[in-house]
C-alpha cells in the first residue's frame, strides 16, 4: 500500500520557484520519504510530530519538514536552514 502525498500551499510556493534541475533532485527525495517516512528527525517542543529530512541540492543544504500517517504524507515547507525554524513555527500558528 502506497502513501497519498499532499503538499501545502505553502511548500508548493517554494517548489514553484526551483529550477528543472533541484526539481528532479526533491522528486527524489520525495521518493525516498514515500518508501521510508521515519527517515527525517522528529522534532520536539512546538514542532512535536513534525519530521525534517535534510539533503543536498547542488551545493546547498536544503530541509523538507513533513508528516505522515498509515495512509498520507504532508509536505509542509521546503528551504535552505536560515530561518527555516523560524519560519516553520509561524506556519503552524
Amino acid at each position: 500500500m502506497s502513501r497519498k502525498v499532499i503538499q501545502s500551499r505553502l511548500f508548493a510556493r517554494k517548489t514553484k520557484k526551483l529550477n528543472k534541475q533541484d526539481k528532479h533532485i526533491l522528486d527524489k527525495e520525495v521518493q525516498k520519504l514515500m518508501k521510508n517516512p521515519g527517515i527525517g528527525e522528529e522534532k520536539r517542543g512546538d514542532l512535536q510530530g513534525v519530521f525534517v529530512y535534510k539533503f543536498k541540492m547542488g551545493t546547498t543544504q536544503y530541509l523538507l519538514a513533513y508528516r505522515f500517517s498509515e495512509e498520507l504524507i504532508e509536505l509542509i515547507m521546503l528551504g535552505p536552514h536560515e530561518n527555516y525554524y523560524r519560519d516553520l513555527k509561524v506556519f503552524f500558528r
